[in-house]
């Protein structure tokens, strides 16, 4: 089944650079479950509340930028945040931004361009397990306060 965005997740594009537009726009259409654009750009009193919220980290957010984006599985009518899913929508965003030659990060691995991973992997079936390793891995590389964030992708500027 191909899925597109809907209205609620292009107003969140809006304002978002447009390279990262393209990859999201391409993975929705690949991706084996359907995703929104749960926050594209946000303003520094969005950020500041979701840092005092516990949601965010961060001041200096990308999402302040338009560099970043949240995609979140959306399953039975509804956003969910179940991890086997999120993984889904990793692995069409990682497709994507290979096919779209975008280098994108994603917020399980912070030390590593989403392009980047996962190489050798051919069968596009077993990314989502691949992607979880990835993040388990860089788990054991940086033990501590962390905060893997699966619905989080942004744009790396080279």
């Amino acid at each position: 089944m191909m899925y597109k965005l809907g209205n609620k997740s292009r107003k969140e594009l809006e304002g978002v650079d447009q390279r990262l537009v393209m990859v999201v726009e391409a993975a929705i259409e690949i991706s084996t479950v359907d995703f929104a654009v749960h926050d594209g750009g946000r303003t520094v009193e969005e950020q500041r509340k979701l840092v005092e919220q516990g949601y965010s980290k961060t001041m200096n957010s990308k999402h302040l930028e338009g560099r970043a984006v949240d995609l979140v599985p959306f399953i039975e009518g509804k956003l969910r945040w179940w991890w086997p899913q999120i993984y889904e929508v990793a692995a069409a965003m990682y497709l994507s931004a290979r096919l779209c030659r975008v280098p994108i990060k994603w917020g399980c691995v912070w030390d590593r361009r989403l392009n980047d991973l996962c190489q050798g992997v051919t069968d596009p079936a077993m990314l989502p397990k691949a992607l979880q390793a990835e993040g388990l891995a860089y788990n054991a590389r940086h033990p501590g306060p962390d905060f893997p964030d699966g619905p989080h992708f942004e744009l790396v500027l080279v």
